[in-house]
């Protein structure tokens, strides 16, 4: 676990799966609990395969009071454990699209749309859907809607949670309305298929994670999405290397 302050710490499993504890709220970040496999699609287009295991079960997560689902239609952001885990959880956060394909408990939030979550210890968590784009301008055709999430409150931190975006562009428009961050929490791994926009980044890259943070102002960051899955071409050691070449080495909260 890493402590970031009293109302905030993260606990990174692996692939974009993290668990936050905020104000009183326990948050879990696109839950990913399969065993390393790989996971073909029927319509041709390519499979992703997973390489390394979480670091925990979801029985031994203890209570999640939400999820904040990035996106529903990949298995590295939503596996078949992740989806057994949606039903018993009281709240998750997603997509509008995506809402209506998982129901249940599910609720769709569009872009800069707000959802307040009782806290515990009194007043609330305001959730916001922000802006995200899953690959190169026009990507949504392909890839599909995702969103990434602002976290406020009362005497809280603020909190970035990008999901799956690739624009800088859209981290602009985060730090317009929120920042500066105190803490982001940056997809990054520079995930590339070869056959889907010619390879081009579907998710921030390590250079461009640490330009994200010069743009939100981040006091700190905590990198995920970067590890187990076999399509991403960047990991620990360049992110690393990325802030630390761009004065940032002091911001990074690796788990």
């Amino acid at each position: 676990m890493t402590k970031i302050s009293d109302q905030l710490s993260v606990q990174v499993f692996g692939g974009p799966t993290a668990l936050l504890d905020y104000g009183s709220l326990r948050l879990l970040t696109d839950p990913t609990f399969d065993e390393p496999g790989h996971y073909g699609r029927p319509d041709g287009r390519p499979g992703l395969t997973k390489t390394a295991p979480a670091s925990i079960t979801p029985a031994d997560l203890g209570r999640v009071d939400a999820v904040l689902l990035s996106h529903d239609e990949h298995p590295d952001n939503l596996d078949h454990s992740g989806r057994k885990l949606l039903a018993d959880v009281p709240l998750t956060l997603t997509t509008p699209s995506g809402a209506v394909r998982l129901s249940g408990t599910a609720k769709g939030l569009a872009t800069w749309e707000s959802v307040d979550l009782a806290r515990s210890d009194g007043g609330a968590v305001t959730v916001t859907a922000a802006p995200a784009l899953h690959g190169p301008e026009g990507a949504e055709k392909v890839t599909g809607e995702v969103t990434g999430f602002v976290l406020t409150g009362q005497g809280l931190p603020t909190v970035y949670v990008s999901g799956d975006n690739a624009s800088l562009d859209a981290v602009r428009q985060v730090a317009d309305k929120f920042g500066p961050i105190d803490t982001a929490v940056l997809f990054a791994g520079a995930p590339r298929l070869k056959p889907v926009f010619d390879g081009a980044l579907l998710v921030l890259d390590s250079a461009l994670a640490a330009e994200a943070t010069r743009i939100l102002g981040a006091r700190t960051v905590v990198p995920v999405h970067m590890d187990s899955w076999d399509h991403f071409t960047e990991g620990r050691d360049d992110i690393v290397a990325a802030f630390t070449a761009a004065g940032l080495a002091d911001r990074l909260r690796l788990g």
